[in-house]
């Protein structure tokens, strides 16, 4: 009788055979990367944080084993589920440090914001997959529609943040669909007149009796100071400063890893989340900023290739939208802690500690792993 031995190789190839091996390499360098930086930048959180890795990791396994068919069949009840949470946030939701966020579920405490990040793109692009052959001006109204719903619901809680990268999740989608530059030019350059305008006039709009009526009086102060931290060097302006100083003293080679003086010192405010980037900064220099800027481009290279070579209109704009959702996390983090954009809250991707955005992220992966593979399974 021949008798089956146990293989863990074969096991271990049969798990990673849904997994897109460069989208899986470069993963595991950023999160290698994040690792070694929370040892430095919050040892205490090290195990938590191989907790998140290893929920985002299976969380992104399992939605690479899903083919986008069966994926953009759950678009619609996911949309739905998560409007309703968050209107149902907006009315008993729980409220800490001024923000209504979270839902407490008895079992869990969730923050359903969070799921419109993958259930907008996928609502949209089933949308457009159902008017692929004659996709109308109306269409891009409705689609425009379905978008402001949630991000308005999100911006009321107030989560400026997470409102941008929702908005930016759609507007993706509603770009690549096709949506004319007659429409896109003017709104482009409405904002070039509105942010050239607070730039001239930042002296006059920032003065205290001055109300924004779009923004929330510490919202209109982050943008204050942003252009001018000097304004309040040891209140308001002082973290803005002090990542300045963090990323200058950095240097080209950097201190080394776990001497950075503003990191241990605690100068650095959220220098295990929002801020990360200052520790890699300071303590490996500009080599090691360009290094992780490498890994971003080369991820989001792949992410492009698997978009444009997707087997279904619904797929090309789902892998183009979360492609672009991971430019928009890398870009709006680096900008702000670099003093270009103002603080909103936006994780630096598969580096900054927390669980909901890793998961998030890694969920994104999943589905363009499960495109890349749709691909070669629709040959056979």
């Amino acid at each position: 009788m021949n008798e089956t031995r146990f293989n863990p190789f074969a096991l271990l190839r049969a798990a990673v055979r849904p997994l897109d091996p460069v989208l899986l390499v470069l993963l595991a360098v950023l999160l290698a990367s994040a690792h070694i930086l929370m040892q430095s930048a919050s040892p205490e959180r090290v195990d938590s944080q191989l907790t998140h890795f290893a929920i985002a990791l299976l969380g992104m396994w399992a939605l690479a084993l899903l083919k986008p068919q069966r994926l953009l069949a759950l678009a619609v009840p996911l949309y739905v589920l998560g409007v309703l949470l968050l209107i149902a946030v907006d009315l008993f939701g729980e409220v800490s440090k001024g923000a209504q966020r979270w839902l407490d579920l008895g079992v869990a405490r969730i923050q359903p914001s969070e799921l419109m990040k993958i259930a907008m793109p996928l609502m949209l692009a089933w949308f457009f997959q159902q008017r692929e052959a004659q996709t109308r001006a109306l269409d891009f109204f409705v689609a425009a529609a379905l978008l402001v719903v949630p991000v308005a619901l999100i911006v009321i809680q107030p989560d400026l943040g997470t409102s941008l990268l929702v908005a930016a999740s759609g507007i993706f989608v509603i770009f690549f669909a096709g949506l004319s530059w007659k429409l896109i030019i003017p709104l482009v350059v409405a904002g070039v007149i509105g942010l050239g305008s607070i730039v001239a006039f930042g002296d006059t709009l920032c003065q205290p009796e001055v109300d924004w009526q779009v923004l929330r009086e510490y919202q209109k102060q982050r943008v204050c100071t942003l252009l001018d931290p000097t304004r309040d060097p040891l209140g308001k302006g002082f973290h803005i400063i002090q990542l300045t100083i963090a990323i200058g003293s950095g240097g080209l080679m950097g201190k080394g890893w776990m001497d950075g003086t503003q990191t241990h010192l605690a100068f650095l405010p959220e220098r295990h989340t929002d801020f990360i980037f200052a520790v890699l900064a300071e303590e490996f220099g500009l080599i090691g900023a360009v290094a992780l800027l490498v890994v971003y481009v080369l991820m989001l290279l792949r992410g492009f290739h698997i978009a444009a070579n997707a087997p279904t209109h619904a797929t090309r704009l789902l892998a183009g939208a979360i492609t672009m959702i991971l430019f928009t996390y890398a870009f709006v983090n680096m900008g702000m802690v670099s003093g270009i954009l103002p603080v909103v809250g936006v994780p630096l991707p598969f580096i900054s500690y927390g669980g909901t955005a890793l998961v998030t992220l890694c969920l994104g992966i999943g589905i363009l792993m499960s495109i890349q593979r749709s691909r070669f399974a629709d040959k056979t």
